[in-house]
């Protein structure tokens, strides 16, 4: 049960009205405005499975800064027949610890590096974007669960139909995403789930309905025109 509170993150209509969500075995995408709370359920069903707070696998265990709520204390987490053999939490916001993490980890005595795992070169030596791909094209494999935040943040849009590819090329290999995204190109799996969050909490929609869909479709179609009312 989550409490009633005028508290963050309880005081967020999507907390205080959610009563479940149920998963697609494929890809789950939360969708909303920036504040809405989409990140801090994605954040908080990522901690309730055992992720870092801060990114990586159920491996890691660093922490830089305690900033997450305590949303995952009050979710109860029912898992499927499937069990996942890997996973991986990542957000665009602390990817830049789980790097350096990483080379910290590598600096030490014992076992074969762990940046072998992610292509072998430094997460910190390439392009935001190149680092992401890496990790989704080395780290990432089949019978996985892989909760991801916001990952186009780093992605050029020919990048994001790079990595939405491999999600699909993973997907077939029976792994599971949860993605939160305010990419339109991420968010058009056919096969998934689409769960708007806004002031009345969290329901299912479909891809055409969505905000980011109508907004980007309608700005492409006529720019000129949308420009005129924007600047004027």
């Amino acid at each position: 049960m989550i409490p009633a509170s005028d508290q963050f993150p309880f005081s967020l209509p999507l907390v205080n009205r959610l009563d479940g969500l149920v998963l697609h075995p494929k890809i789950t995408y939360l969708v909303g405005e920036n504040g809405s709370g989409k990140s801090t359920l994605l954040e908080a069903i990522a901690v309730a499975w055992g992720f870092n707070p801060e990114g990586g696998t159920r491996n890691f265990a660093f922490r830089t800064h305690e900033s997450h709520s305590v949303l995952h204390e009050y979710l109860r987490l029912q898992r499927g027949i499937r069990k996942a053999k890997s996973g991986f939490f990542l957000r665009a916001e602390s990817f830049y610890n789980l790097a350096t993490e990483i080379e910290r980890l590598d600096a030490g005595p014992g076992g074969p590096p762990i940046i072998d795992s992610y292509g072998g070169k430094s997460l910190h030596k390439q392009s935001h974007g190149e680092s992401f791909l890496a990790v989704m094209m080395h780290r990432f494999s089949g019978n996985g669960l892989y909760i991801l935040d916001e990952p186009e943040a780093a992605l050029s849009p020919s990048r994001q139909l790079a990595m939405l590819a491999r999600m699909h090329q993973l997907v077939q290999a029976n792994a599971q995403f949860i993605v939160a995204t305010h990419s339109p190109i991420l968010m058009a799996y056919p096969d998934s789930y689409i769960y708007q969050i806004d002031d009345d909490g969290l329901h299912r929609t479909e891809y055409e309905k969505t905000e980011h869909y109508i907004v980007t479709k309608s700005f492409l179609g006529n720019y000129k025109h949308q420009l005129v009312h924007i600047l004027e």
